[in-house]
């Protein structure tokens, strides 16, 4: 029997991340993303899986962000009943971002049916309940030791350094095929977390290209979050930094720190407005087996670079909106990262209007987001069903930014010793796909593939 592998997610797209491996008569799910962007996207989250989810033998997860675990609940509410694959890190991440998530949709539901939803009553994609029922399926796999996956393959994790945990998943059939599957490449000499691993050979490689048609900026983030902050301190603005919870926020906190080491940073308010941002902080502080040297040394002489002094966390609701009449300058971190949901709407819904405001992005805003529409310079905006128009100062900072550049793609795919037999580029838009395949075969003559959705390949 044939081997195949299927791309139902993240393919000429951004998110959604959902690669079917199919082996010996078994079926491997490799990451189970939700899709997010505009509502075409967004309703894909809704259509049946199209492998009746108890076929499935076995999951294997790649590492936390909500495009790669975010529709793992609504997958074992529909008859899941196999493992779930991860590296300790991604697990207790997991563990605070799917329940998180599950409230989310139900308090976007509830929302919908209390001011009128127009395509019927609502009903969320899945519940709290439903993600604490998943979590139940989820099983540890340490970095690189070999386990055993259905149809006689197995499987090991190499570091990704995208975020805690993150990791690539090397997968070898019972034949000795290897298919090597990146996830998310992060970037190197970053801190808190290790570099991605360099890998030497895969038969088939599938990676990511996020950034594949692009250089990141080499400005110094320091110098970046220096000067906003000055500006703010002098004018007496609000800073809103839609920050994903996971990633993101701990390295804004760590440069927070290193500013304030620095003597570069005023005494301005910052506010972590973000219950999940909280919990995930803790983990990275506690997971030791994740951090990079400098990050190590930093705990073993008992102190934290994720803690700066004067940086309050808010976890309580009221709280939380007690913020938006709360004058500058002050800074507000807050999910989510692409202003697509979560509390950091609410205070741009309040303060994008006022030209004192800055709003500072520092990720990657994918089509069809509010974060999107901001950075294009969109006069107006809808949120929460009311136009806004958009007066406040918006500011980019790309190089913090925790997926690899087409540089930094390159310099990893250069490790390889050998060519793989097909590559295969996902999660990415088509424009950056193209350039990523273009710079493959310009640069290595290797055999490269852009996948379209639910398209399968035969592999051998």
């Amino acid at each position: 029997m044939g081997t195949t592998l299927g791309f139902y997610g993240a393919a000429q797209t951004v998110t959604g991340s959902r690669h079917l491996l199919r082996t010996c008569g078994k079926t491997i799910l490799i990451d189970c993303g939700l899709f997010q962007g505009g509502r075409e996207l967004r309703d894909l989250n809704w259509a049946d899986f199209p492998v009746p989810p108890h076929e499935i033998d076995a999951v294997v997860i790649t590492h936390a962000h909500a495009d790669h675990i975010g529709w793992l609940p609504r997958l074992v509410k529909q008859g899941y009943e196999g493992p779930i694959y991860a590296t300790p890190s991604t697990i207790a991440l997991s563990r605070i971002a799917l329940p998180d998530s599950g409230r989310l949709h139900e308090e976007e539901a509830r929302f919908a049916n209390k001011h009128g939803n127009r395509h019927g009553f609502a009903l969320p994609l899945y519940t709290e309940q439903d993600s604490y029922a998943c979590l139940k399926k989820f099983k540890k796999v340490p970095f690189h030791e070999w386990h055993e996956l259905p149809g006689g393959a197995q499987f090991r994790y190499h570091h990704a350094g995208h975020i805690l945990g993150s990791a690539f998943a090397e997968i070898v059939l019972e034949d000795g095929t290897n298919i090597l599957m990146s996830g998310d490449l992060g970037r190197f000499n970053t801190p808190v977390i290790m570099d991605p691993e360099t890998m030497t050979h895969a038969d088939y490689l599938v990676v990511e290209s996020t950034y594949g048609d692009r250089i990141h900026p080499t400005e110094d983030p320091l110098n970046k979050l220096e000067s906003i902050l000055r500006d703010a301190m002098a004018s007496g603005s609000a800073v809103l930094i839609p920050s994903f919870a996971i990633g993101r926020t701990q390295e804004l906190l760590y440069y927070f720190r290193l500013l304030q080491d620095a003597g570069r940073m005023p005494r301005i308010p910052i506010f972590i407005d973000s219950p999940m941002a909280v919990s995930v902080t803790q983990v990275y502080a506690e997971s030791k087996d994740d951090h990079d040297e400098d990050m190590k040394i930093s705990l073993e002489q008992g102190r934290s670079e994720l803690e700066p002094s004067g940086v309050q966390f808010v976890r309580d609701r009221e709280q939380s909106k007690a913020l938006n009449n709360q004058p500058g300058p002050l800074v507000i971190v807050s999910g989510s990262g692409m202003a697509n949901g979560g509390r950091i709407t609410h205070h741009l819904l309040r303060r994008l209007s006022d030209p004192s405001t800055i709003v500072l992005f520092t990720g990657y805003q994918a089509e069809g987001t509010l974060g999107r529409r901001l950075i294009e310079g969109d006069p107006t905006v809808h949120i929460f069903g009311q136009e806004v128009t958009v007066h406040a100062r918006i500011e980019r900072m790309n190089a913090l930014s925790a997926h690899a550049d087409q540089g930094e793609i390159m310099k990893w795919l250069k490790g390889f010793q050998v060519a793989p037999k097909e590559t295969f580029i996902v999660h990415g838009e088509p424009p950056a796909q193209e350039a990523l395949e273009a710079k493959i075969v310009e640069d290595l003559g290797w055999n490269v593939t852009i996948p379209t959705h639910g398209q399968e390949f035969k592999l051998n």
